[in-house]
């Protein structure tokens, strides 16, 4: 078992709201969780998988259900399935804060971020907590074995739980290669999207080889024969999906021309080099895309990091300053970021006329090595996992 370090902040949300939504992709780790949670409840907890046909019919009159199971915790799993219950949600939550306390709570697990937060915005707003579970962090693997290093294995393969475990990296490989068709047969139609699986597959591993290169919608849809539109549908698809992180450029009054297209990810590294076709950490390190894929493995971990209370953006000017992530925690409060795969860095220019155009609190490098050490120029350098600290003790967790 992988203890996941979102699950005492899921428990405090519950004690805090009557419903908590947990986001995430499919097989990343949301059900598990769930399970966990459900059985500290023991008795007093009720799953209900929405894909089952079994427990789908439990809820013909979801209404009457809530309501026989009132004090319980109710878990609703893959509620994109049957976005018609948030109509029943609000008054049966409504209903639970009359009791005094005395009601139960619902927590809601979700494969993707558009039916569920557009349905519970409407239904549920002031009811209800967001919460994003990733694939799996370094510190969450750190003390997992193996013949490979965790950090490479988890770069190489990816954070997703069934993909991370498997010691065959080929079996690995095709667990991933599989997670995609699956995604491109079955999930996108299931998800509402009536898009050409074929161009999709087809532009998702074009954005694998421009991995956390700047976006021109034009270039790709003379590429795939579709509109411009059409490919910044395709983009928003994925990004809904959880499944591509769009980071986009920090703009807060700089007076300084500014680079306006955004920057896509690969989110999960796994992902990345199964679209790519690369087995061993070898394949990864002789490809072209290397340094990007670092980078977006990194981004990611510090994103998870901060738990939803810092927005991440990038900050490039036609001047040639440049930060690869700049991360916001308030207005005025925020921290320019490079990121290295070498483990000698070096930092130009350009980096410090990026942190000291966005006003940065602190300039850090991450490298890939384990000392924590500082450089000219105010730069912390230091490792991934004490960056992450670093990034906890600034939100407070």
């Amino acid at each position: 078992m992988l203890n996941r370090e979102i699950y005492t902040l899921l428990q405090k949300r519950l004690g805090q709201f009557d419903s908590v939504a947990l986001l995430g992709p499919r097989q990343v780790g949301k059900t598990t969780l769930a399970r966990q949670i459900a059985e500290l409840a023991g008795a007093g907890a009720k799953y209900l998988d929405l894909e089952r046909p079994s427990d789908r019919r439990l809820l013909d009159d979801a209404d009457a259900y809530f309501t026989a199971h009132a004090k319980e915790l109710i878990v609703l799993d893959e509620i994109q399935r049957a976005p018609e219950i948030f109509r029943v949600l609000r008054g049966q939550i409504d209903e639970r804060r009359r009791m005094g306390g005395a009601g139960g709570k619902f927590l809601i697990l979700g494969s993707a971020s558009m039916d569920l937060l557009r349905q519970s915005s409407e239904s549920l707003a002031g009811r209800i907590s967001y919460l994003e579970l990733g694939p799996l962090n370094i510190r969450e693997v750190a003390n997992t074995g193996g013949a490979q290093a965790p950090l490479d294995r988890l770069w190489l393969q990816g954070g997703f739980p069934p993909s991370f475990v498997r010691e065959d990296s080929d079996a690995s490989l095709q667990w991933r290669r599989d997670f995609i068709q699956t995604y491109l047969e079955r999930d996108l139609p299931q998800f509402g999207f009536k898009v050409d699986s074929e161009q999709i597959d087809r532009f998702w591993r074009m954005l694998a080889n421009d991995q956390g290169e700047l976006f021109t919608a034009e270039r790709y849809a003379r590429s795939l024969g579709v509109s411009g539109h059409t490919v910044t549908r395709y983009l928003d698809m994925l990004e809904k999906l959880l499944l591509v992180r769009v980071l986009r450029p920090w703009s807060a009054n700089s007076g300084k021309r500014l680079v306006k297209s955004p920057r896509p990810f690969i989110r999960d590294s796994g992902l990345l080099h199964a679209l790519l076709d690369l087995r061993q950490i070898d394949d990864v390190r002789r490809h072209s895309v290397v340094g990007k894929s670092w980078e977006g493995f990194v981004i990611e971990n510090l994103v998870g990091a901060a738990l939803g209370r810092a927005k991440p953006y990038f900050y490039r000017s036609s001047g040639g300053a440049e930060a690869d992530l700049v991360l916001e925690f308030a207005p005025g409060k925020c921290w320019a970021i490079e990121i290295k795969l070498s483990s000698a860095p070096t930092v130009d220019r350009g980096f410090h006329n990026a942190a000291d155009d966005i006003g940065a609190e602190r300039r850090i490098l991450i490298y890939k090595g384990n000392e924590s050490f500082p450089m000219r120029g105010g730069i912390e350098a230091m490792p991934l996992a004490s960056a992450m600290d670093e990034v906890g003790a600034a939100i407070g967790s």
